[in-house]
């Protein structure tokens, strides 16, 4: 089961999921909220955190979480604070009952990274892509317009048209036609 721990909250956060199952991991952290908290009403215990990137709304709780749960993070770039092992482009990651392929996917920050399940029909986007083909802010540092319409082709071209769910780092998840919504940000990202 896939539960966005940070709905609701009214402070400057990203989405935080928690992916109960064989290896419960909560796919970002979110900040400026008590995530331990709304982590304990659903779950006794968390293996790990995957992180998409390490922008400040979307890992300012990662030192709270790992204290409470002893759990490691893991990340594309252990250079940043908070990260504890590195994530390879094309790696296998297991994320609840299903492995997911790391697709790493600059342009946002240059460590982003997508995570996608064919076998879950699932896509956690981060910053990369949003609802209504919307895509991620390129005018912060690291932000690249070309970079980053490289990688949202690269996701569309990994993901299936069949894609059940798309968890994006800020907003409502997509479970209508998400590779629609994936499709509509390629066109939007390119349009200057």
């Amino acid at each position: 089961m896939i539960r966005n721990v940070a709905a609701g909250v009214q402070s400057f956060t990203s989405n935080a999921f928690l992916v109960d199952g064989e290896r419960t991991v909560l796919v970002d952290t979110g900040a400026n909220f008590d995530v331990v908290e709304r982590i304990e009403e659903r779950v006794e215990d968390l293996d790990a955190v995957v992180l998409t990137h390490t922008h400040p709304d979307h890992v300012g709780n990662v030192a709270d979480v790992k204290a409470a749960y002893d759990a490691e993070a893991w990340g594309f770039d252990v250079d940043q604070p908070g990260v504890d092992h590195r994530i390879e482009d094309g790696e296998d990651v297991p994320i609840g009952d299903h492995d997911y392929r790391a697709l790493h996917t600059p342009g946002h920050k240059d460590d982003h990274l997508c995570f996608y399940s064919s076998e879950a029909g699932v896509l956690f986007a981060g910053d990369l892509v949003f609802q209504n083909g919307s895509f991620g802010r390129t005018d912060l540092e690291e932000g690249d317009r070309d970079a980053l319409v490289e990688s949202i082709d690269r996701v569309l071209g990994a993901i299936d048209e069949d894609l059940r769910e798309m968890h994006t780092g800020h907003g409502p998840s997509v479970t209508t036609n998400p590779y629609h919504d994936v499709e509509l940000a390629s066109k939007a990202a390119r349009m200057r």
